[in-house]
Order: C-alpha cells, then sequence, then structure tokens
C-alpha cells in the first residue's frame, strides 16, 4: 500500500448519469490505483494509506443495491485500517458518503454535497476541500468531464497537497463499460495544469472519436466523416493542435 496525500472528488451528473473521479497527488501515477467507477453503478475515490480494495469491493457492494452510505460501512467495518484510510463514494442515484480516518495526516477532511463527494489529506489546509466543493456545486450544469476538470483546479488553487505537484487523472464512465474518458498526467512540475492542456485536446480529438466507438447496443458504431477526416490528419493540424510539435 502506499499513502497518496491527495484531493479528489467522485461525482455523478443528474443529467446524463455519467460518473467520474478526478484526483491530484504529490506522487506519480494516482490514476492506476485511486480511482474505480463502474457504469450504472457507482464512482470511488480510494486515497491516504490507499487500499485498492475499498475501490473494488466497493463497487461490488453498489451492483448489488447497496447505497453510498451502507457500502462505506460495510468496506470500513472490514478494513483494520480504515483509520487511515479517507474514501469517496456517490451511487447511481447521486448519493453520496466520505470517510476520513481518525489518524490521516493533516489537514485531513471531506464535504459531501447534492451528487459528490470532495475529499483531501495532507493538504496545506481546509481551504482546498471548500474550493473544491463551492465549484463543484456551482457546475452541475456543466459536462461532467468539465466540471471534474473545473474542481480539480479550484483545489490546487486553493493550495492543494501541501508537498508540492506530481500527478493528476479524470476519468468518467457514461452508459458503456468502456471509459467515456480517461486522461492521466503520471508525473509533471504542473500536473493539474497540463491534464487541463490535455483535456482540452481530447475535447476534440479523442470524445469525438469515443462518440462513434461501437456500443452494447451498436457492434459497429459509427463515425461521421469528418471525424473521421480529422484523425486522419496529422495531430498538429487538427482541432486543438498538439503538444507534441
Amino acid at each position: 500500500m502506499f499513502q497518496l496525500n491527495t484531493f479528489s472528488i467522485a461525482a455523478r451528473c443528474p443529467r446524463t448519469g455519467m460518473l467520474g473521479v478526478a484526483v491530484s497527488t504529490a506522487v506519480p501515477a494516482v490514476g492506476g490505483i485511486c480511482s474505480y467507477i463502474k457504469e450504472g453503478v457507482g464512482a470511488i475515490a480510494t486515497q491516504s494509506w490507499v487500499n485498492p480494495y475499498l475501490g473494488i469491493d466497493g463497487l461490488k457492494l453498489l451492483e448489488q443495491g447497496l447505497s453510498a452510505e451502507e457500502t462505506l460501512a460495510r468496506l470500513l467495518a472490514d478494513d483494520a485500517g480504515r483509520d487511515d484510510r479517507q474514501i469517496g463514494i456517490v451511487d447511481a442515484q447521486g448519493r453520496a458518503a466520505a470517510h476520513t480516518g481518525a489518524t490521516c495526516v493533516d489537514w485531513a477532511g471531506h464535504i459531501i454535497g447534492e451528487g459528490f463527494s470532495v475529499q483531501g489529506n495532507m493538504l496545506v489546509g481546509a481551504e482546498t476541500v471548500s474550493a473544491m466543493a463551492k465549484a463543484a456545486a456551482a457546475s452541475e450544469a456543466f459536462d461532467l468531464t468539465e466540471r471534474l476538470m473545473l474542481v480539480l483546479e479550484a483545489g490546487q488553487a486553493a493550495g492543494g497537497d501541501k508537498r508540492g505537484k506530481q500527478s493528476a487523472a479524470l476519468k468518467v464512465f457514461h452508459q458503456e463499460a468502456y471509459p467515456w474518458l480517461d486522461i492521466r498526467v503520471d508525473e509533471h512540475r504542473n500536473p493539474v495544469a497540463e491534464l487541463r492542456r490535455i483535456f482540452e485536446i481530447a475535447k476534440h480529438q479523442l470524445l469525438t472519436f469515443t462518440k462513434g466507438m461501437p456500443t452494447r447496443a451498436n457492434v459497429l458504431g459509427g463515425l461521421p466523416q469528418e471525424v473521421t477526416a480529422m484523425l486522419m490528419t496529422p495531430p498538429p493540424y487538427r482541432p486543438g493542435g498538439s503538444g507534441g510539435v
């Protein structure tokens, strides 16, 4: 297990049912071990002395029909390290629950809102999580991908991890078993800003492709001709450009 001193949001879009997690920390590759999401089931962010099984088992409990609060209670009852854990959960109905263990490194805490949970530990102060909660509430009209990005930026602007910055990630699921969007910055001096840069490119070049990918209902999928033409163009000349040139 790794101690990830992190700020994150787990959220559900009330209009589309999309579920997602955005997270940043001062440890490399945070997106690989903190974010757990299943379409139509829920989203979980697990951090501090991170226990991935809180995410893995938590999704199983949500899929069985337990609420976010019931799932959290079951997970904590079975985890002897609960005092060192931090977890945020949102279920498919938008019910949220969170836990900050008594021995998480200060500053540590969480805020639950309508359809979201924001949490952080080893932060510069409570203002990080407070700013994230305000941004989550104020951005409900945005698509979930943009909303999560805005919340992460609000947390970073308010101080973020007191050790500095290193990685960030944003993952969203919609109606399929594969992610609607999954972008990461695994090691960077300004990971949230770099994640925003990648996100802006992905909006033009990736999400347009994702919309045409095969689904359970339509195994062939279908890309508009203009999207196919765009993807045949070298990256620097596509909408949004490319950082490679």
